[in-house]
C-alpha cells in the first residue's frame, strides 16, 4: 500500500495531519503521542508581528463542537524561527506553516522570511482574515481576491502552497477555482463556520466579540459535502477538514475526494487520535484492497454507478 500524498513538489508520507490552531506548534503534544506517525503538522497561524489575539472569553463549548474567536494569536515569524523551528526540525514529519496577514504584502513577507528554511515543507494560507486594503472584506470570500493573493504568493515560493477555504460563502467551488487559477497546489476544505452562543441568564453573547468559528463533529457533514463539491470542480488536491474524530470520519473525506485530511477540534478531546486514524486508514486499505490514497476518490462514483 502507498499512503503517500503528492502536493505540488512535495510528498507527505501519509494523509493525516493535525489542523492549525488545535495543535500549537507541535511540541505541546510531544509527550502524549508519537509526532513522527503524522503526515504533517499544520502549525498555529504565523503573522509578521506577534498577535495577542481577541479579548476573553473566546472559547465556548457547543453541542458536538466548540466556538472559538482566538484572533490568530501567535508569536510572530521571528520567534517562530528562533523558538519553534529547532524542535520541528528534529521530526520526521512535514511542517506546513499556516500563514496569516491583513494585507497581501503581509502574507508574502512571512513566506519570504521562511522560504529558505529546509524544515518548512510548505504553506497553508489562512484567508479568513480581514483585508484592510479592501475595506475589511475577508480575503477568502472573493474569488478574484483569492486568485490575486495566491498569484502573489506563488511568485515568492516554489514550495507546496495550500489555500484554506472558508465555508461562509455562496459558492465554495468558485473560491477553489480562484485558488487553482492563482497557482495553488491544493486547497484545504473547510475552515470554521460563523456561529454565536448567547447566555440567556446574562442576556449577552458568551464570546466577547459576539461571533466565533464553529468546529467539531457538528460540521463534519458540511465539510464532507463541500469536499465532494470542490474536488470535482478543480484538478488540484483537496485536504479535508471538519469534525474528524475517528477513522470512519476521515474515510468519508477520502471517499468524497480528499487526498489528505486534518484532525482539528478532536485533538483537545483525544490528543493521540490522529496517529490512530493514520493506522486505521492503512488497515482499511489493506482490508479493501486499496493500493493508493489516489484510488479512494473513484470508489464512491463506482458504487453509485453500480
Amino acid at each position: 500500500m502507498d499512503l503517500s500524498v503528492r502536493i505540488g513538489k512535495g510528498v507527505l508520507k501519509n494523509p493525516v495531519g493535525v489542523a492549525s490552531g488545535t495543535f500549537g506548534y507541535g511540541q505541546e503534544f510531544a509527550q502524549v503521542m508519537d509526532l513522527d506517525k503524522l503526515g504533517a503538522i499544520y502549525t498555529k497561524a504565523i503573522s509578521m508581528e506577534p498577535r495577542r489575539g481577541n479579548p476573553t472569553p473566546r472559547i465556548v463549548e457547543t453541542p458536538s463542537g466548540m466556538l472559538n474567536s482566538i484572533g490568530l494569536a501567535n508569536v510572530g515569524v521571528e520567534k517562530f524561527v528562533t523558538d519553534k523551528i529547532p524542535f520541528l526540525a528534529g521530526l520526521d514529519t512535514a511542517t506546513v506553516v499556516n500563514v496569516v496577514g491583513t494585507t497581501m504584502d503581509d502574507y508574502c513577507n512571512v513566506i519570504k522570511r521562511l522560504d529558505d528554511i529546509d524544515t518548512v515543507w510548505g504553506y497553508e494560507i489562512n484567508l479568513s482574515c480581514p483585508n484592510v486594503e479592501a475595506g475589511g472584506i475577508q480575503f477568502g470570500t472573493d474569488a478574484a481576491m483569492i486568485e490575486e493573493i495566491t498569484t502573489r504568493m506563488r511568485g515568492v515560493t516554489e514550495k507546496p502552497l495550500m489555500v484554506k477555504l472558508s465555508p461562509n460563502v455562496t459558492d465554495i467551488a468558485e473560491m477553489a477555482r480562484g485558488a487553482e487559477r492563482g497557482g495553488a497546489d491544493a486547497v484545504t476544505c473547510i475552515n470554521t463556520l460563523v456561529g454565536m452562543v448567547i447566555d440567556t441568564a446574562r442576556q449577552q453573547t458568551v464570546i466577547a466579540r459576539k461571533t466565533g468559528g464553529l468546529s467539531g463533529p457538528a460540521i463534519r457533514p458540511i465539510g464532507v459535502r463541500m469536499t465532494h463539491e470542490v474536488s470535482r470542480a478543480i484538478s488540484i488536491p483537496v485536504v479535508g477538514i471538519g469534525g474528524i474524530t475517528n477513522t470512519d470520519d476521515a474515510l468519508q473525506y477520502l471517499l468524497a475526494g480528499a487526498k489528505a485530511v486534518q484532525v482539528g477540534t478532536w485533538n483537545f478531546v483525544e490528543p493521540a487520535a490522529s496517529q490512530d486514524i493514520a493506522a486505521g486508514i492503512a488497515d482499511y486499505m489493506a482490508r479493501h484492497g486499496i493500493a493508493r490514497i489516489d484510488d479512494f476518490a473513484a470508489l464512491l462514483d463506482r458504487r453509485k454507478d453500480g
